[in-house]
């Protein structure tokens, strides 16, 4: 042991006499520790999320390039689907017309850190007391419905506000009735709070290909609005990816800007799009296991061989999902092998058997460059967005 590591650890337990009798504070004491480590210490698990914001203004401008004439909302909802809103967005400031979030909080971080394109709630407001901070702010609001055109009413007339006024036109979430939307537009025109109104749906079954409903809410739209001379805001990244989009229609990329496809099956333009989250992490343990060995929670797998066994660091503490079967791949090596046993808080078991020169320290991704995201959702029984919204704070990010 070195002179310096006698040190620490004679700092260490010093301190904690001190501590047990009552000589220094519970706070003084762990103020100790804090520093101790993070002078001397790496603390960080393996497991880590490298983020390419050039990929997500790749995949921006080809959601532009498919729709040439169309004004663009990037959407950085949900925490750019776990990206880093406000990382994404000063990242895109300069290429897109306008952002879009759900809610009032999630536009004045983007506000914070001097993001001043237009900012679309997609939500909405939740409360009347929002509107004077989205009136000082200067962003856009959605009203889905009649409770919200009153308090509008009821803003001082020099509000001067953007809205867009969205139509049920079949998701039956959010939305104006179409029996009562012409009604509704007339309504919020001609009230002199309200600078512009724009028009506004969303569609259910866009990233079903060969799903009639989408072309059903598309008609439903257009009869609705007709006579309206208004901009219209449709096409999500399904929309975009895979139909024919309206002529000016302002397009409002989110899953396709961060590398995922919409669609179960293989399509030319998603062909197109760059992977941008790398979730990564490291084996940290390995193991021989005899024939019929059981590994992890619940003995629900067992070796049908002799086999390797590694342990990854990574777990649902992390978002990994703990309902991923035996099988889901890794990538470790230039190949995919498969997870075996239960997931559990922490920790992964892997089947490195074909692997032989595997060592602890082995870089692990989960999903990314080389092992698709939506390879790995297909196999959990969930869509990438789940995925990319469900890593948790303890997961750093790193971007490049």
């Amino acid at each position: 042991m070195s002179l310096n590591s006698n040190n620490r650890l004679l700092h260490r337990n010093s301190t904690f006499i001190l501590y047990t009798c009552g000589l220094i504070s519970s706070q003084y004491h762990s103020q100790i520790f804090l520093n101790l480590y993070s002078a001397n210490t790496q603390v960080n698990r393996p497991t880590r999320a490298s983020i390419s914001l050039p990929a997500i203004l790749s995949n921006l401008r080809l959601a532009r390039s498919l729709t040439p004439h169309s004004p663009t909302i990037a959407v950085v909802k949900s925490d750019a689907y776990g990206h880093g809103a406000v990382r994404v967005a000063v990242y895109l400031d300069d290429h897109t017309d306008a952002f879009g979030t759900t809610s009032l909080k999630e536009a004045l971080a983007l506000r914070s850190a001097g993001v001043m394109k237009p900012i679309l709630l997609l939500e909405g407001f939740f409360s009347p007391s929002e509107i004077p901070l989205i009136v000082e702010h200067q962003l856009w609001s959605t009203v889905h419905c009649e409770e919200q055109m009153k308090p509008l009413a009821e803003t001082p007339t020099n509000s001067r506000l953007r809205v867009f006024l969205k139509l049920d036109s079949g998701m039956h979430r959010l939305g104006i009735a179409p029996e009562n939307y012409v009604s509704a537009y007339k309504y919020l025109s001609s009230l002199p709070q309200i600078e512009q109104v724009m028009l506004m749906s969303h569609f259910a079954c866009a990233d079903e290909l060969d799903n009639p409903m989408t072309a059903h809410q598309l008609q439903l739209f257009e009869e609705t609005i007709r006579g309206i001379e208004a901009p219209t805001s449709l096409a999500n990244s399904p929309f975009i990816l895979g139909w024919p989009v309206p002529s000016g229609d302002i397009i409002r990329p989110g899953l396709m800007l961060y590398g995922a496809s919409p669609f179960q099956e293989l399509h030319p333009n998603t062909a197109q799009l760059e992977a941008v989250m790398s979730f990564s992490t490291e084996v940290i343990a390995i193991r021989e296991i005899p024939s019929g060995t059981s590994v992890g929670y619940g003995n629900n797998w067992s070796a049908e061989r002799p086999s390797r066994i590694g342990t990854i660091a990574l777990g649902y503490g992390d978002g990994y999902p703990r309902h991923a079967p035996s099988g889901t791949p890794v990538f470790i090596h230039g190949r995919q092998i498969p997870i075996v046993g239960r997931v559990s808080m922490d920790l992964v078991t892997v089947d490195l058997t074909e692997l032989p020169n595997t060592k602890i320290g082995t870089e692990v991704e989960v999903f990314g460059q080389n092992l698709s995201i939506n390879e790995v959702a297909s196999w959990c029984g969930t869509i990438p967005h789940t995925l990319m919204t469900g890593l948790t704070s303890r997961v750093p990010r790193h971007y490049v």
